[in-house]
């Protein structure tokens, strides 16, 4: 297979764009503090490889020809790119990671962390984010395995740190026409125990099935919220859910609020974790600076006093449970 050997180069590109950009020859000579025969020679030249012309003078400025701007266009792709490219390099020379893990746990509402997002694309200098759901114990498994770089987790492991971040809130939802939603409330748990609840798989390599309420006969195990919100609407069971998925479904009377006797509702914090502390890399740091400067949470005393029971609640010790969320 034959070597293709380019015809032109990075810099013939370069001079034909200060042309462009700064007018003319003279002014982009300023620029580029080059002579202004070297530009005009090396445009002359890129225009005789390529066998098509990029400029045409009139009188003291230059202007593209229709071919010309194509092909200054395709030019900007590929300077772009060599820039990229060469800061890439001195990226992970100083230590900037090419790749980003952050781990959410599902209970956590993306749409707030959607501009946090974008503003750390914008100063990621190029590193790939990859973003994981996680729930219960998965979110566990990600920071102490360390395989996340910044993770939002339900939940501290003994011995891990981390910042208040949000808060949380889930509520035991059905259809209304559902037979548990025609029961005077507030119902008991074994009034759950006859009819189909619809669960999220925990996500961790070795799941672990203490955390949350598992004791329906019927059971059915879905991967993800958005696809239990799916099956409630459809009027397949109950679920507990978070209040992010499911205000909007009550407020138009697709769903509504069981009361469960004893639990109302579960709410908790979501910490901010760099699992590998003081190994966390400078990208990863930026990011979770990033998330932190648009916390909805700066402390646990903050999140209690935001936690406290609405009037048509009834609260009780296990209504503020940061464990079970599925």
């Amino acid at each position: 297979m034959s070597i293709y050997r380019p015809k032109t180069t990075v810099e013939q590109w370069r001079i034909l764009q200060a042309v462009v950009d700064h007018g003319g020859y003279a002014h982009a000579a300023d620029k580029l503090s080059k002579s202004q025969s070297s530009l005009n020679h090396a445009v002359a030249k890129l225009q005789q490889v390529l066998g098509v012309q990029l400029l045409e003078v009139r009188g003291r400025k230059a202007y593209l020809t229709d071919i010309g701007e194509v092909m200054l266009r395709r030019s900007r792709q590929l300077t772009q790119t060599i820039t990229e490219l060469e800061q890439l390099a001195d990226n992970l020379h100083f230590g900037w990671e090419p790749e980003v893990r952050l781990a959410i746990e599902m209970a956590c509402d993306r749409a707030p962390l959607m501009p946090v997002l974008q503003k750390f694309n914008d100063e990621s200098r190029g590193s790939r984010l990859i973003i994981d759901d996680t729930v219960l114990t998965g979110t566990l498994e990600q920071i102490l395995e360390q395989t996340a770089d910044v993770v939002i987790s339900h939940h501290l492991p003994k011995g891990i740190l981390g910042e208040p971040f949000s808060e949380f809130r889930m509520e035991l939802v059905c259809k209304p026409d559902h037979p548990l939603a025609q029961m005077e409330q507030p119902i008991k748990q074994g009034d759950l125990m006859h009819h189909l609840q619809v669960v999220i798989r925990d996500t961790a390599t070795k799941p672990s099935e203490t955390s949350g309420w598992l004791k329906a006969e019927q059971r059915w195990t879905v991967s993800h919220f958005d696809e239990a919100l799916r099956l409630i609407k459809s009027g397949l069971g109950f679920c507990w859910l978070p209040t992010y998925l499911t205000d909007q479904a009550v407020a138009k009377g697709e769903l509504t609020r069981l009361q469960l006797d004893g639990s109302s509702h579960r709410s908790g914090l979501l910490y901010l974790v760099l699992p590998k502390g003081e190994k966390t890399g400078p990208c990863a740091r930026l990011l979770a600076d990033k998330l932190l400067q648009h916390r909805s949470v700066e402390s646990i005393d903050q999140a209690a006093a935001n936690d406290q029971p609405a009037a048509n609640d009834k609260a009780s010790p296990n209504s503020k449970t940061a464990h079970s969320i599925a």
